[in-house]
């Protein structure tokens, strides 16, 4: 069974990657589920949900972990039982988890689609991308800094951040791959450094608060 990509960000941090291509019963192979994963996955009507959530159980495994090393707080934020940092993401066929021994992280992956163009003004100042040369690139970008707000919004993990208020993504191009980002809210600034990267029509990308950010 494949793991889609692997990326070493830091000695102490790593993302994985699966594109969910197995049937269900390939993926159950080896996989013990908690009681409230199994649960969890008992009440998922649609076996695609059933087969990312079975992926998201490989990576963990690529990772070094199983089910039962992983706990949610009361706010859905996944945590490790041995204090390393993790995030989750699933988005159609492909599941992703960041995890790190060092740093708080967030991940997101998004299909491009042309709808984020309607719910643009919602998370972003667009007027900031207008200059974007057509359409594609500017579905491009806007799924990019979307991932990226996702992302912090996942280390964040507070009732009543605003994507368009308090999480400002600094200005990058696509060659750049990476960016920066901050979060202001409650009177507290935090930093963040971003990476992204596209594949079969799908933005990953993932964020790590900076020290003393």
């Amino acid at each position: 069974m494949p793991i889609y990509k692997t990326i070493t960000v830091s000695p102490t941090t790593s993302v994985y990657i699966w594109k969910v291509e197995e049937p269900e019963q390939d993926l159950a192979v080896g996989i013990e589920l908690t009681p409230h994963c199994q649960n969890r996955m008992d009440g998922m009507k649609s076996e695609d949900h059933r087969r990312a959530f079975l992926s998201i159980r490989h990576l963990l495994a690529e990772a070094g972990y199983v089910d039962h090393d992983l706990f949610y707080d009361d706010f859905g934020k996944p945590h490790l039982k041995d204090g390393n940092h993790i995030s989750i993401t699933h988005s159609h066929n492909f599941t992703g988890i960041i995890v790190s021994e060092t740093d708080e992280v967030g991940i997101d992956i998004e299909m491009q689609r042309g709808k984020i163009l309607r719910i643009a003004h919602k998370f972003t100042p667009i007027e900031e991308y207008k200059t974007l040369a057509n359409t594609e690139a500017l579905i491009r970008k806007l799924t990019i800094v979307w991932g990226a707000k996702e992302s912090l919004y996942k280390i964040y993990a507070q009732q009543g951040l605003s994507f368009l208020r308090h999480i400002d993504v600094m200005d990058f191009t696509f060659e750049d791959t990476r960016t920066l980002a901050e979060i202001l809210y409650k009177g507290k600034k935090s930093q963040y450094e971003v990476e992204f990267l596209e594949f079969e029509g799908f933005t990953c990308v993932y964020a790590l608060k900076m020290m003393g950010g």
